[in-house]
């Protein structure tokens, strides 16, 4: 459908999207719905990155050995949890201490790990929108601007006032879909660099922690030097 203007006539956004085409208006809607469930993404990344910087942020309390209280669950009581059963399991062994060391890093690490992929789950979504979104408003302009044309030809009116509003609401397309992408583009390139530096920051922290663990106890008992995480104090 063609909106022409008179020249005292002023059309607003929600007057192009009326008079716009069903493919047009099936791609506006398709961005809409786009970029609201980026924000959303957005929003729930934001929330679990801060929770995941104050879990690494205990951990490196504990790696250096700051006396802070373990945290009775989450991510840090889950990561010990796992060192505490692999612990347990190398002293039943008698493994040497190189060995345990190795092993609760390497269950620790597998911990961490799982944790820093489920919060990168949506990252592909924001990559996607990010890059197809512009397409997607390009082919909502293109497909107006065809209809447009086709409109002008059938009413042999080529004036500015009868050109202008078919153009405009197929620009709107091409405009909805950078608006789109933008936003998704730079949370993604956020995140993806923010959860590169905590994975760093985490197995730094839990290399250490794994090396404290495996020592040896200091008393002449069968404790292992996991225990004292257990009973909620920093090793």
């Amino acid at each position: 459908m063609l909106l022409t203007a008179s020249p005292q006539a002023t059309i607003s956004i929600m007057d192009l999207i009326a008079s716009a085409d069903p493919i047009v208006k099936g791609v506006l809607l398709l961005l809409v719905l786009s970029s609201i469930a980026c924000w959303a993404l957005v929003l729930e990344k934001a929330i679990r990155t801060w929770r995941l910087k104050r879990d690494i942020g205990a951990l490196e309390k504990l790696a250096s050995g700051a006396d802070a209280a373990t945290p009775a669950d989450g991510l840090v009581r889950t990561i010990l949890a796992a060192a505490e059963s692999e612990a347990a399991d190398g002293v039943s062994r008698g493994e040497a201490r190189s060995e345990v060391r190795a092993r609760l890093e390497r269950s620790m690490k597998l911990k961490f790990k799982s944790e820093l992929e489920s919060i990168e789950a949506g990252l592909p979504f924001l990559a996607t929108i990010g890059s197809a979104a512009p397409f997607i408003g390009l082919f909502g302009t293109v497909w107006g601007i065809m209809n447009s044309f086709t409109a002008i030809a059938a009413r042999q009116d080529t004036s500015l006032a009868t050109v202008a509003p078919g153009i405009a609401e197929a620009l709107f397309a091409t405009a909805l879909g950078l608006a789109a992408a933008i936003p998704a583009v730079m949370a993604y390139n956020h995140y993806a660099v923010k959860l590169g530096r905590a994975a760093q920051r985490g197995n730094t922290a839990l290399a250490e922690i794994a090396k404290q663990l495996s020592r040896p106890a200091a008393e002449p008992t069968t404790r292992t030097g996991i225990e004292p995480l257990r009973a909620g104090k920093a090793y």
